[in-house]
């Protein structure tokens, strides 16, 4: 039971993470909510498996970029100080409702030389050519690291990849459900309220980063 829990909080916690970070406004609930009614149910679900696929490869890239990191007491504070920055100025853009810079720049870029002509790789290359996501990806892991949130090794990391998909698809999918069959009640004005809620929400998480962060200053050095 003890070796089972660590694996199942990574699973729970990337599920949840992978939900919240999906719901502001960007490229893939743009797509979604403007050519699920045209295109169909079932290119949206692609468009989904799409993004959730390159979503898990960001999510994983930012894991190896902080692997083995943490023994260094100032490399920890550092990295607490760039996730409270980082987590802060997401979660008031996420408020305001405010477009990441580059975000849609990028998604055009990659899209101009890749050209994707089914819903998967227009998924995939829209989540792609959007910097936004990776810099949250590098925060939340960063983050989750730094506090001892996840068991350190390959196997909690990888399930909470997992978790991250599972979560994000459950998103895409509802809002997919919701513009082909919900009769309005996915529109761009309600987007908007979810995307503020979940910039609170960083905020939240972000005053509990700025926290931490003063207690591990306060500690003196063994």
């Amino acid at each position: 039971m003890m070796e089972t829990w660590p694996h199942l909080t990574a699973v729970l916690v990337g599920a949840f993470a992978g939900f919240v970070t999906s719901i502001p406004g960007g490229p893939i609930n743009a797509t979604l909510l403007s050519e699920t009614a045209t295109k169909g149910l079932r290119w949206s679900l692609f468009v989904s498996l799409g993004a959730v696929t390159m979503e898990a490869v960001y999510c994983a890239f930012a894991f190896a970029s902080f692997a083995q990191l943490f023994d260094s007491r100032l490399v920890r504070a550092t990295i607490e100080l760039v996730s409270f920055i980082l987590m802060l100025w997401l979660g008031i853009r996420f408020l305001r409702g405010t477009p990441i810079p580059g975000e849609v720049r990028g998604v055009k870029l990659v899209e101009a030389r890749f050209h994707p002509h089914t819903g998967f790789w227009t998924g995939f290359l829209r989540v792609l050519g959007n910097p936004a996501l990776l810099l949250l990806w590098l925060t939340v892991t960063a983050t989750l690291t730094a506090r001892d949130w996840l068991q350190d090794d390959w196997g909690c990391k990888g399930l909470f990849v997992v978790g991250v998909a599972s979560g994000a698809l459950s998103w895409f999918v509802t809002v997919a459900w919701g513009v082909t069959r919900g009769r309005g009640r996915v529109s761009p004005a309600n987007m908007k309220r979810f995307s503020q809620g979940s910039g609170a929400l960083l905020l939240v998480v972000a005053l509990a980063v700025g926290v931490r962060l003063i207690r591990l200053l306060a500690e003196r050095p063994h």
